[in-house]
This record gives C-alpha cells, sequence and structure tokens, in this order.
C-alpha cells in the first residue's frame, strides 16, 4: 500500500525530472526550434523582398513600369498583415502544446531571439 502512495505523490510532483521534462522541457525545445526557424524564414523573406523592390526601382527608374508610392504602401500593409498572422498562428498553435502552454510560447520567444 505504501509504494502506490509513493507512485502516486512521484507522478504528481510538480518538480520531479518527469514532470519537467514533459510538460516544460520538450514545449520549450519546440517552441524554440520553432522561433529560430521562424526567424530564420523571416529574415530571408525581407531579404527576398527587398531585392524585389530595388528591382522594381531599377526598371521604373529604366521606364519599364510605373510604380507609385501608394500601392507601394499597400504591398507593404499586406506583407505585414501576413507576417502578423502567420506569427499568431504559430503563438496560439504552440501555446496549445501543455495545459498552460507558457513552456512552448517562452521558448518561441527565445530561439526567436536567438535566429
Amino acid at each position: 500500500m505504501k509504494s502506490n502512495f509513493t507512485e502516486a505523490s512521484a507522478s504528481s510532483d510538480l518538480f520531479s525530472s518527469a514532470f519537467l521534462i514533459g510538460n516544460v522541457g520538450a514545449p520549450f525545445i519546440i517552441g524554440m526550434a520553432v522561433g529560430y526557424f521562424a526567424k530564420k524564414m523571416l529574415r530571408t523573406a525581407l531579404f527576398l523582398g527587398g531585392a524585389a523592390i530595388v528591382l522594381l526601382f531599377v526598371s521604373e527608374y529604366y521606364g519599364v513600369i510605373e510604380i507609385t508610392d501608394a500601392e507601394l504602401r499597400q504591398v507593404a500593409d499586406s506583407a505585414t498583415d501576413a507576417a502578423k498572422t502567420s506569427g499568431d498562428f504559430l503563438v496560439n498553435r504552440l501555446s496549445s502544446i501543455t495545459s498552460k502552454g507558457v513552456s512552448g510560447v517562452a521558448g518561441f520567444f527565445a530561439g526567436f531571439k536567438l535566429g
């Protein structure tokens, strides 16, 4: 009877290694990997977007196309909205990994900072 009591108390112990690895460690690592990847992809997208804008400016200079500032702002606003939506989706998905969702989101922001 005593062994059942110790097994039950070990499974509900908040500071046991089994609880911490499963509920804090793994979601944090998953969040960190997603955050690191997200920042690398954001940098790549910004690089490619900047290159596309420079090409548009060069082609406008040579008279191939005509771009207005309003059109450029509209495209930048839609790209910003898409990035916000994507970031919100990732944070919401990571927060559902554990019951509290804190470790996954904290890992995301740590990975984003590292990336």
